[in-house]
């Protein structure tokens, strides 16, 4: 008996939902979607799924959309529209010139010294934005867009990973397989005496058959996955330190990591990656939101939900798994999408590192547990999303639809229809969280559950649950 079903059964490449459309990692091969079935319930959001915009990771395919035809007008109408642009513009143009000159006349000459300590103060802020400059003759001042001294010191933590795996197509004759190479990014998180590990996202290294990266300096080493998350789209890999050369070893730097809990909007921000696998590559620009809840289905038809930070830094494809960097040149996210539509520019994303980090750390220091050791916890779930919390008013989580009796989930007290909200002291989202959070606990693992009991009008408790033995459960 499977320990967890998900509602999810029926998701596949043509899955709904407020994912939209969007391109997988994969050169050759794309996926579209447009709404999302969660058993017997089905919804639909109407932020994001307007028109033909859609979220799109940001691999080496680029998705790219025939443009609509523009409708074509006459020489003389355009030359009388361009006249009459023309006129108004000169007359608001001269309004302005005159009010400008007045105001200045009258107010600047009192108060230039007030001016200039202002943007002095400005100039000298420490407060981790890129610095401004200003002098006392002028009213203005400008944003530095000289980033190169952070770029320096942050490039040899950024590596290019290129996927060669296999996919499968549905043809006329059957099911074949396609060599496939995509591109994508990492950044050097860590590094101990036998291995650098690198993090990245999921659907970067998903369906590999072999993974290589290359470093800085142009040094190409074949890597191993490590650790994968599919709940939240992150991955490791593991370079072995003794097939890296030692001029190129003597050059990696482990990346400083920043705390993006802190991250205001409005900061400067740097993004670093793979862009369209042309290379390392740098763009610019600022936060422009916190706390951006975007789902996506991966290749598996698992829907991926991340509260995500939010940057108009263009973000391409191949940024995914690359460094989004704040203006002391700490990682901030770890980019991961965009959201692409003819009318839509600087919408790219990447996740919070202060959230990610526990589960990158967690892929580090422990392996996959093997099947024999597989852990239990005893129930049947299913997810609640933030759109059936707020319809059902219930927390979002897991859903307890069954307990399984003498099992680890029963002997704690979990009931049906309780919600399970974190577990093993990390929020829980879907059944899918809960399956990548236990495949790196053993049996006999006891953990920290937060249960939003039914009977208590969904009360929150903390309770200890001692994982029980898959196989033994099973039988």
């Amino acid at each position: 008996m499977s320990d967890f079903y998900s509602n999810n059964t029926n998701n596949d490449t043509n899955n709904t939902g407020d994912t939209g459309s969007y391109t997988s990692e994969s050169t050759n091969t794309s996926q579209t979607s447009s709404s999302t079935t969660n058993g017997s319930y089905s919804y639909k959001k109407d932020e994001i799924n307007q028109g033909e915009s859609y979220y799109q990771w940001s691999p080496y395919d680029d998705g790219r959309r025939n443009k609509k035809a523009k409708k074509s007008s006459g020489f003389g109408a355009k030359l009388g529209r361009t006249a009459a642009i023309a006129l108004v513009f000169g007359l608001v143009a001269g309004l302005a010139f005159q009010s400008v000159v007045t105001v200045s006349n009258k107010f600047l000459k009192e108060d230039t010294p007030q001016v200039a300590q202002t943007q002095q103060a400005s100039s000298s802020s420490d407060s981790g934005k890129i610095s401004s400059s200003a002098t006392a003759t002028t009213t203005s001042s400008t944003v530095s867009t000289d980033v190169s001294s952070i770029v320096e010191n942050v490039l040899p933590a950024i590596v290019q990973v290129t996927n060669a795996g296999l996919k499968e197509y549905m043809t006329f004759f059957g099911t074949v397989q396609q060599p496939t190479t995509s591109a994508g990014s990492g950044i050097i998180v860590s590094q101990d005496e036998d291995n650098i590990y690198i993090a990245t996202n999921n659907h970067v290294v998903s369906g590999a058959e072999t993974l290589t990266i290359t470093f800085n300096d142009g040094e190409a080493v074949e890597g191993t996955i490590k650790g994968t998350d599919s709940s939240c789209d992150l991955a490791v890999v593991a370079v072995a330190i003794k097939d890296i050369k030692e001029d190129t070893l003597s050059e990696i730097k482990v990346a400083t990591l920043g705390d993006s809990d802190s991250t205001v909007v409005g900061e400067a921000a740097i993004v670093i990656g793979n862009a369209m696998g042309y290379g390392t590559s740098v763009t610019n620009g600022i936060i422009s939101a916190k706390d951006r809840e975007v789902s996506i289905t991966d290749d598996d038809g698992n829907v991926v939900t991340n509260s995500l930070l939010q940057t108009n830094a263009a973000v391409n494809p191949g940024n995914s798994g690359g460094a989004l960097l704040n203006a002391k040149g700490e990682v901030i996210g770890i980019v991961s999408a965009k959201l692409a539509e003819e009318s839509v520019e600087g919408m790219g994303y990447a996740i919070p590192i202060s959230y990610a980090w526990n589960i990158i750390q967690q892929m580090v220091d422990n392996d996959v547990v093997s099947e024999l050791e597989a852990s239990y916890l005893g129930i049947a779930g299913r997810d609640i999303t933030s759109e059936m919390s707020e319809q059902y008013e219930i927390p979002v989580g897991v859903y307890v639809a069954q307990v399984v009796e003498g099992s680890g989930a029963e002997a704690a007290g979990i009931e049906t229809e309780d919600v399970i909200t974190s577990f093993n002291g990390r929020k829980v989202t879907s059944v899918n969280t809960l399956n990548n959070i236990m495949k790196y606990l053993p049996a006999g693992s006891t953990v920290e559950v937060k249960v939003a009991k039914a009977n208590k009008d969904y009360e929150e408790e903390t309770i200890q649950v001692t994982l029980t033995h898959k196989i033994e459960s099973v039988q």
